[in-house]
């Protein structure tokens, strides 16, 4: 299992404070993250797929890159990488907040994840279904790669599939938490419809919710 890094310092370790779906809905959600080798010394933006036991913990993330990639070399040389996800975010204003004397801040969610890089072919096909069913599932009419006809086998000489097992996870959720009701309440009530004030609004309903059970 993988350790989870958190802030000690309130009220900051707050925004580490998260249920596992809120992992699993970042990463769903924002598959497109940076993947790094060691020391950062290369870096590519990539789709991910999470894999998740049953009782929610991210055990593996699932991809692919070209073999072009300088990833494919630099895991050749050291298998460990770190792999960051960047969620809804955004500016909140003090005119959004309904007070002058209010800092303005930025919200966001991010996930940072280490672990090491199993790079093979064998894992390829599975990758690529995987990814395709995720991100057509929406769609009225999903495309399946089997479409490629031909030109599937083909393609598939360029690419390779590669998974991480997961070792840590740091993730920070940065959602309103410790603002008080009213100036909560004016941010989510302000802010233009979208991800952001989804988000903020789910976190709300989840403090208010855990306030609830202690009281």
């Amino acid at each position: 299992m993988y350790k989870s890094t958190h802030l000690k310092d309130e009220p900051l370790s707050r925004f580490h404070d998260y249920d596992p779906h809120h992992l699993r809905a970042l990463i769903s959600d924002y598959p497109l993250a940076w993947v790094t080798s060691r020391n950062n010394e290369c870096a590519s933006l990539l789709p991910l797929i999470g894999v998740f036991d049953e009782a929610g913990t991210l055990t593996e993330l699932i991809g692919h890159f070209a073999l072009s990639n300088p990833l494919a070399d630099a895991f050749r040389k050291c298998s460990q990488t770190t792999v960051f996800f960047n969620g809804p975010h955004g500016y909140i204003s003090p005119s959004q907040a309904g007070r002058s004397n209010w800092g303005p801040t930025w919200n966001y969610a991010q996930a940072k994840i280490s672990g090491d890089v199993i790079v093979d072919s064998a894992l390829t096909p599975d990758a690529i279904e995987r990814l395709v069913t995720h991100v057509e599932k929406d769609m009225a009419n999903p495309w399946r790669s089997a479409e490629l006809g031909p030109r599937y086998d083909l393609l598939m000489q360029y690419i390779v599939g590669f998974r991480v097992e997961v070792s840590e996870v740091s993730a920070v959720f940065k959602l309103g938490q410790t603002e008080d009701q009213p100036t909560l309440d004016a941010i989510i009530f302000n802010l233009p419809d979208g991800e952001l004030k989804d988000w903020m609004i789910q976190f709300q309903v989840r403090e208010n919710s855990k306030r609830g059970r202690h009281h």
